[in-house]
């Protein structure tokens, strides 16, 4: 504030150096969101094509889920990395190199002769989808808090945006890849999802100007493993949560769609692309809804995350008993979806707030890597006990193999539930504040 002559107190100017800082972050994130949009646009549409057209070909969904394995399994040695070479290299430098791995990924499988397209070359080409998938995630997601800054509402405020605009964007890519796979073929799909991160990729080197964040050279890999409790334990309540999801969403569900229901391919897609996309517009409302929802409340803490875990596990439990007491499959499998895609939407959106919210600043693209390397060991365990349990549960009917992966859905909500119990009733204080140059730490 400044004094005038006549005792009046006036805002003081901008600094204009400043402005123009905010400005250019601002540019430089939304550039970054727009590059992680593709990605996760083909990423989306590369599920949906490998899933349908190695299914078509008469695999089981065990071997179908096979597929998967190195890219979950390579997601999580790519966000343990990840978060290292961000805080090392700076998160431009792990934004391309995630584009650049996605190119050379996409097109291993549209050029290669029909010959090659078995399983472990499959895998191989999934693994580095997977690898691409999450460096741009973890990029992204750091760079948020180049214009969120040091406010907590702000944060939680642009968390929920990015979260759920990702969700809905992937969900257009599953509808797309299902569509292109009817339309022109598994190879000819790949090569147009292709041309899209080709030219991410070269927008994103062209306009992005200066680094995102400073890189730390001091940097040290075993700064990965985080002594913050907080984070650990929300780390550890992650893997549980997305297991819950994955266990029947990943090949269960679509798998059931087509076998049971008779659904063809992009009314199979169609459905899962419109639960993700409601799923990822839950994710950006999570703020306004959870404020309105609880009296009082600002932003949440591990009771928010423990309530809603545990009010979680009602649905896949209660879609299992619907579906072994004979209620019509397609009405209890869609109305049970639908609500459990609400709740998750808000376990998800707040567990990205709160990870955040716990960690320094000086360390935010280690501690968001740690977090996601749980993330993807959740959907690690959750891809390949889907293929798993949905096969073994056919034995006792064709709804057997859904209410299999249904049960150990809800085993995996009460494990996240319990151990959210141990977290934080709020955000502990930071170490120092949020400075711009620590966004590449």
């Amino acid at each position: 504030m400044t004094i005038t002559d006549k005792g009046r107190t006036e805002a003081a100017a901008p600094d204009p150096a400043a402005l123009a800082r905010q400005r250019a972050d601002l540019r430089n994130y939304m550039l970054v969101t727009g590059a992680y949009w593709a990605d996760t646009l083909t990423d989306g549409a590369i599920r949906m094509l490998v899933l349908f057209y190695f299914y078509q070909l008469g695999y089981t969904p065990f071997q179908v889920a096979s597929l998967f394995l190195f890219y979950e399994l390579f997601g999580v040695v790519t966000n343990l990395f990840g978060g290292y070479l961000g805080a090392r290299f700076g998160l431009k430098t792990t934004l391309f190199m995630g584009l650049g791995t996605q190119l050379v990924a996409l097109s291993l499988l549209a050029f290669a002769p029909p010959s090659l397209l078995v399983v472990p070359y499959v895998m191989l080409a999934q693994a580095l989808s997977g690898i691409a998938k999450d460096l741009t995630k973890m990029s992204s997601k750091s760079a948020v808090k180049l214009v969120a800054g040091e406010t907590q509402g702000q944060l939680y405020k642009w968390v929920s945006i990015l979260t759920g605009s990702k969700n809905a964007i992937k969900g257009v890519g599953f509808f797309l890849g299902a569509l292109l796979l009817t339309l022109v073929g598994f190879q000819p799909a790949l090569m147009l999802l292709g041309a899209l991160v080709l030219a991410a990729l070269v927008a994103a080197m062209a306009l992005i100007r200066g680094d995102l964040g400073a890189a730390n050279k001091k940097a040290k890999f075993t700064h990965m493993f985080s002594h913050n409790h907080a984070v650990n334990m929300l780390a550890a309540a992650r893997i549980f949560l997305f297991g819950a999801r994955d266990v029947w969403f990943v090949v269960g569900l679509p798998v059931f769609f087509v076998s049971v229901l008779g659904w063809n391919f992009w009314m199979a897609g169609g459905f899962m692309a419109a639960w993700t996309i409601g799923y990822g517009f839950v994710q950006a409302s999570t703020p306004g809804l959870i404020r309105r929802r609880v009296e009082g409340a600002h932003e949440p803490d591990g009771r928010t995350a423990t309530g809603l875990a545990f009010a979680l596990a009602a649905f896949p439990a209660g879609i299992a008993l619907a579906l072994m007491n004979g209620i019509a499959p397609a009405l209890a499998v869609v109305a049970g979806l639908l609500a459990f895609g609400v709740v998750f939407a808000l376990n998800s959106a707040v567990h990205s707030y709160l990870i955040l919210a716990y960690t320094d600043s000086n360390k935010v693209a280690m501690n968001v890597g740690f977090y996601y390397m749980a993330n993807a060991m959740g959907r690690l365990a959750g891809t390949v006990l889907s293929g798993l349990l949905y096969q073994l549960g056919l034995q006792s009917g064709v709804n057997g193999g859904l209410v299999a992966c249904l049960w150990a859905s809800v085993a995996f909500v009460l494990a996240a539930g319990m151990l959210s119990l141990l977290l934080p009733r709020q955000a502990p204080p930071r170490t120092r504040p949020i400075a711009l140059g620590d966004m590449g730490e």
